[in-house]
C-alpha cells in the first residue's frame, strides 16, 4: 500500500486537476449557448435558401445550366476537412480524421485526392501528406460571413477552372450538447435535383430566371460552407463541454477512492503503533 504521503500528494493533483475541468466545463457551456443560438437562427434561411435554388434549378432548361453545375469525370477531389484548433473534446476532431481518411482511400481510392483544412487539428493530421493546399485556421479567430465567403469563393474559382472535379465538406453537425454527426456534404459541383412536378413555380421573374439562379448559387454556396463552420463551432464547445462534464465526474470518483484508500492506510498505521505500544508495554511488565 503506498505511503500516507504519496496518496495526499496524488489528492492535491486529482483535485486541481477537477478544478481545472470544472472551470473548463463552464467556460464551453457559456460559448456553446451563444453558437448554438447563432446555428439554430441561421439553419432556416441556409436551408429555405438552398430549397429555392433547387427548385428554381430543377425547372430550367438543360443547356442553361450554371458552370457550378458542370459534372466532370471525377479525377480530383478536394476535401474541405473541419475540426477545431483546441482538443480536450473527446473524439470530435478524431471522428473527421477518420472520415476523411475513409474518404480518401476508399470512395477515392485512385482518384488525386487534396485538401483545404479548417483547424490546427486537421492541418497537423494532413499536413504530413503534402496534399493540403490551404489551411484556414483562422477562420475561428473572427467567425464571420465575410471571413468564410473568402474561402468558398476560392473554392468556386478553383472548381471553375478545372483544378479540382469535385469538391466536398466533412464536418460535425450540432444537434445537442451531447450529439455531433459526422457530415459529409458535396459542396460542388452542385447537386442535380429532379423537377416536382407538384411544385407550382408559376411566377414572372424580373430578371429572368436564370439570371436569378446565377446570383443565388455563388450566395447558396457561401451560405451552405458558413452553416457548415457554424455547425462545426457549437458541435466543438459541446463535445468540449460533455468531455470536461465527464471529465470532472471521474476525477470526483478517483479522489473519493483515493480519500477511502487515505483513511484505510492511516487507521491501519494508527493501529499497527497502537500494537507498538501495548507489546512495548507487555515487554516491560515482563
Amino acid at each position: 500500500m503506498a505511503n500516507l504521503k504519496e496518496i495526499r500528494n496524488r489528492i492535491s493533483s486529482v483535485s486541481s486537476t477537477m478544478q481545472i475541468t470544472s472551470a473548463m466545463k463552464m467556460v464551453s457551456a457559456a460559448k456553446l449557448k451563444k453558437a448554438q443560438d447563432a446555428i439554430t437562427a441561421m439553419r432556416p434561411y441556409a436551408d429555405k435558401l438552398t430549397e429555392l435554388l433547387q427548385s428554381l434549378s430543377a425547372t430550367l432548361d438543360a443547356d442553361s445550366g450554371s458552370k457550378f453545375s458542370d459534372q466532370r469525370e471525377v479525377n480530383k477531389v478536394l476535401i474541405v476537412a473541419i475540426t477545431s484548433n483546441r482538443g480536450l473534446c473527446g473524439a470530435f476532431n478524431s471522428n473527421i480524421i477518420k472520415a476523411v481518411n475513409k474518404l480518401t482511400t476508399e470512395t477515392y481510392a485512385n482518384k488525386d485526392v487534396s485538401y483545404v483544412v479548417v483547424g490546427k487539428k486537421a492541418n497537423d493530421a494532413f499536413k504530413k501528406t503534402n496534399k493540403v493546399i490551404a489551411n484556414k485556421s483562422d477562420i475561428f479567430d473572427d467567425l464571420t460571413f465575410d471571413n468564410v465567403a473568402e474561402l468558398a469563393e476560392m473554392l468556386m474559382d478553383k472548381f471553375v477552372a478545372g483544378e479540382f472535379d469535385k469538391i466536398e465538406i466533412v464536418y460535425n453537425k450540432f444537434k445537442n450538447a451531447a450529439t455531433q454527426i459526422v457530415t459529409r456534404e458535396q459542396f460542388l459541383p452542385i447537386v442535380p435535383v429532379e423537377a416536382d412536378e407538384n411544385v407550382n413555380l408559376d411566377y414572372i421573374f424580373e430578371p429572368s430566371k436564370v439570371e436569378i439562379v446565377e446570383q443565388l448559387i455563388p450566395k447558396s454556396l457561401k451560405t451552405q460552407l458558413f452553416k457548415g463552420i457554424r455547425d462545426s463551432f457549437a458541435s466543438e464547445h459541446g463535445a468540449r463541454m460533455t468531455a470536461m462534464h465527464k471529465a470532472t465526474d471521474n476525477a470526483t470518483e478517483l479522489r473519493d477512492q483515493l480519500k477511502l484508500t487515505y483513511n484505510k492506510a492511516r487507521q491501519a498505521a494508527i493501529t499497527n503503533e497502537i500494537l507498538e505500544i501495548v507489546g512495548g508495554a507487555e515487554a516491560l511488565n515482563n
